[in-house]
C-alpha cells in the first residue's frame, strides 16, 4: 500500500515539474496535481493497455513512437476530467507526457517493491568486478 502512495506522489511531483517547465500545462495547486495524478494513474491502468493493443500495428510501423501520442491523449483526457489542470495543445501534451514519463521513471526507480526507498551500495573489487 505504501508503494502505491509513493508512486502517486512521484506522479504528482512529475506533473508539477512539467507545469513549471512547459507554458502550456497549468496546475491550480498541489491538490489539483494530486487529483490529476490519480486520474492519470487510473487512465494508464485501465485505458492505456486497450489503446496500445488497438494501435499495435501503427505502433510497430513507427517503432513504438506512437506510444508518445497515446501518452499525450491520456494526459489530455486527465486534463478534461480535472478542472484546475489544463493542457493546451497537442505538442504540449506530447512533451508534457514525455517529461512526466521521464521524471516518474527516475523517481519510481528508487522505490522498491515493498514501497521503500532503496539505495544500492556497490564496492569495486578490481578489474570490472563490482559487488
Amino acid at each position: 500500500m505504501r508503494g502505491i502512495v509513493f508512486r502517486w506522489l512521484t506522479l504528482t511531483v512529475a506533473i508539477l515539474l512539467s507545469s513549471y517547465l512547459l507554458e502550456g500545462i497549468r496546475v491550480g495547486g498541489f491538490f489539483s496535481a494530486l487529483a490529476a495524478a490519480a486520474i492519470l494513474g487510473l487512465l494508464n491502468a485501465f485505458l492505456r493497455p486497450i489503446a496500445l493493443l488497438l494501435t499495435l500495428p501503427i505502433n510497430l510501423v513507427t517503432l513504438g513512437l506512437f506510444t508518445f501520442v497515446i501518452n499525450a491523449i491520456m494526459l489530455k483526457m486527465a486534463s478534461g476530467v480535472v478542472g484546475s489542470f489544463e493542457v493546451h495543445g497537442f505538442w504540449t501534451a506530447v512533451f508534457g507526457a514525455l517529461i512526466i514519463s521521464l521524471i516518474s521513471f527516475g523517481l519510481n526507480s528508487l522505490i522498491s517493491e515493498k514501497g521503500r526507498f532503496d539505495v544500492i551500495n556497490l564496492k569495486h573489487k578490481g578489474g570490472n568486478r563490482w559487488e
